[in-house]
């Protein structure tokens, strides 16, 4: 079942902007993380079942979900997905990363080596290659070549707190360290991390995304800020969010190349123009909303509401 709920916001360019929120209930005890929605208009939304260890499936039309069980002690992370289609996850409880075939549903692990029994698994994206790079919190990130199933970990900058990752749509790996407050570049070729320090100290670097151009955005947890990195020139940029104490949680850049983030003080989420350095702010209806992670496609930001059971999607023109 779904909700369809329009608001008219007042837009930071002195016009109004409307904006349609659309909610889908998620059955109890699922405990929804993370979500990917398919590029297609009206394709599927795929999201983590952390407590349940399932792939959840949402079909927007018809607000039809669909549960995929992962495994024996399953505990997904992130989700996102690959170029021919299928749905990757970053699966803690197994200490697994986990493939699910799009159409026969089937699912295949790879285990990471038993040395590193317990990485805590967090986020992935493929890079320009194709190759699959993920972040551990316990100090690690690393690579899996699909083609071959050649899996290699390699020990994070500065220890544990690896969490966001992102490559740019230039195929270049970013992460985010939320313990290290730090964001590191990738070097495909000898697999070696570089960090790159944001001007603010502590200031809990958590989730990254790119714009169109490979500037890396980082949601900073602790000091509340939009960050920008940009790796041409090595100029950063930050922008306080609204409101008292923000904590900025997840980031992600529309195709616009504004940037949407949940705010978990005010529990909203936030729009920002990075070239007036404007917000707008959204809500759903939920008093506590605790989104994790945002993504999107074209004309649409989905969220997952991991304390209120509901996934919701922002529809714009």
């Amino acid at each position: 079942m779904s909700k369809l709920i329009t608001l008219a916001l007042f837009a930071c360019a002195s016009a109004w902007a409307q904006v349609s929120v659309q909610e889908y209930r998620v059955p109890e005890g699922h405990g929804i993380h993370d979500v990917w929605a398919d590029r297609a208009a009206e394709g599927p939304v795929w999201f983590s079942a952390q407590a349940s260890g399932h792939l959840g499936i949402l079909d927007p039309k018809s607000g039809h979900i669909e549960f995929v069980a992962l495994g024996v002690r399953s505990a997904p992370h992130g989700v996102t997905a690959a170029a021919d289609g299928a749905v990757w996850l970053t699966d803690g409880g197994q200490n697994a990363i986990v493939r699910v075939d799009p159409k026969t549903r089937a699912v295949k692990l790879w285990q990471l080596p038993a040395e590193r029994a317990y990485a805590n698994l967090n986020t992935a994206t493929f890079d320009g290659r194709g190759i699959h790079w993920f972040t551990g919190q316990s100090g690690i990130y690393g690579r899996l070549d699909p083609a071959s199933g050649d899996m290699r970990i390699f020990d994070a900058p500065k220890g544990s707190g690896p969490y966001g990752m992102q490559a740019t749509p230039q195929g270049i790996v970013y992460f985010a360290s939320l313990a290290g407050s730090y964001l590191a570049r990738i070097d495909a070729a000898s697999n070696r991390a570089t960090v790159i320090e944001p001007p603010t100290p502590r200031q809990g670097a958590r989730r990254v995304w790119s714009d169109s151009r490979g500037n890396i955005f980082v949601a900073e947890w602790n000091a509340g800020h939009i960050s920008r990195y940009e790796p041409a020139s090595g100029k950063w940029s930050m922008w306080k969010a609204p409101g008292q104490a923000p904590h900025v949680y997840a980031v992600y850049v529309d195709e616009r190349d504004l940037v949407w983030a949940s705010e978990w003080t005010a529990q909203v989420m936030l729009r920002l123009d990075p070239r007036t350095g404007k917000f707008e702010t959204f809500r759903s209806s939920s008093r506590t909303a605790n989104v994790r992670q945002v993504h999107g496609r074209p004309g649409e930001v989905w969220t997952p509401e991991s304390a209120s059971d509901k996934l919701v999607v922002y529809r714009y023109k």
